[in-house]
């Protein structure tokens, strides 16, 4: 269960690192390997987007993603082919984010059924509204799957408390009011939020939208969040490359994100000083070595 999970992290004083992708961009072949480097390369969980043909919460990297991965034939029963066949050699559990027109037209609880049978051990569903959530979270609980409900920046204290008592796995915090997408600073606006909201729940609290780099994971880490959430910066990277340069590219930026969500206050000063007296003796030329993973997926 994602809670679990949760808990184990919280037990070693761990934030987690939660990368986005959108299955079938640029490939559904693509889409696994991702998967397993992703899972090797420090995700603690992985959330993985249906491509939709309206996604209403996503800025223009997503978007662009999305009608990529549809206009290649990309659909929810291919995602769910290849997601059954990933998701028995990955550790980090699996969130499947998607619209609800599609679980409306599959029928609630079969979809439930159906992703549970899949492997997919959460749900975001960010266009369902609190107030018509109930059928989904418990239909999705009774395939053993929970379903994570987003709070806006805009919303209510009562409404904030009510999202907290209906949302399972933990609480994804939308870090700003709009859509996603990459942005060069966080709002302060968030850390009084984490800090309000943990005034009424102990659930996990994960942060997204926004978030793009290593500094901005650390913020939200020293704010408070029990989860960094970071999606448009992992798909920007399998867009703007072939196949091996984006998986390389994305294996990286995974590992900077952990490392920097990893790292307690009082050491960064010394690693900081290590990183840099490195890069000096090298020159000041960064070298990388990567390692791809070698799956079955076919």
């Amino acid at each position: 269960m994602i809670s679990d999970y949760f808990q184990s992290l919280r037990s070693r004083q761990e934030c987690a690192l939660i990368p986005f992708i959108t299955a079938g961009d640029p490939y559904l072949e693509t889409t696994a390997e991702a998967l397993y480097t992703l899972d090797r390369n420090g995700a603690d969980f992985i959330e993985l987007g249906v491509p939709y043909a309206d996604p209403l919460a996503d800025g223009p990297v997503i978007q662009a993603a999305a009608t990529r991965a549809l206009q290649r034939g990309t659909r929810l029963e291919q995602v769910l082919e290849m997601v059954a066949t990933v998701s028995p050699n990955l550790k980090a559990p699996l969130i499947l984010f998607t619209y609800y027109n599609p679980i409306l037209n599959r029928g609630v609880r079969a979809f439930c059924q159906q992703i549970a049978s899949a492997g997919v051990r959460g749900l975001v569903v960010p266009d369902l509204p609190l107030e018509e959530a109930t059928e989904l979270i418990q239909a999705a609980a009774d395939s053993g799957i929970e379903t994570t409900l987003l709070v806006a920046p805009t919303s209510s204290p009562e409404r904030i408390a009510a999202i907290a008592r209906q949302s399972q796995g933990f609480i994804y915090l939308v870090s700003v009011t709009g859509v996603t997408g990459v942005r060069s600073h966080l709002q302060e606006r968030v850390k009084t939020l984490l800090t309000d909201m943990r005034r009424i729940t102990d659930k996990p609290i994960g942060v997204g939208f926004g978030i793009s780099g290593a500094e901005q994971a650390r913020q939200v880490k020293d704010w408070g969040a029990d989860a960094a959430i970071v999606g448009s910066a992992f798909v920007k990277h399998l867009a703007a490359a072939n196949s091996t340069e984006g998986l390389q590219a994305i294996a990286q930026l995974c590992r900077e994100l952990k490392s920097a969500i990893s790292v307690r206050s009082e050491e960064r000063g010394a690693e900081g000083q290590r990183s840099r007296g490195a890069e000096e003796q090298r020159g000041g030329e960064a070298t990388t070595n990567y390692q791809l993973p070698i799956t079955n997926y076919q």
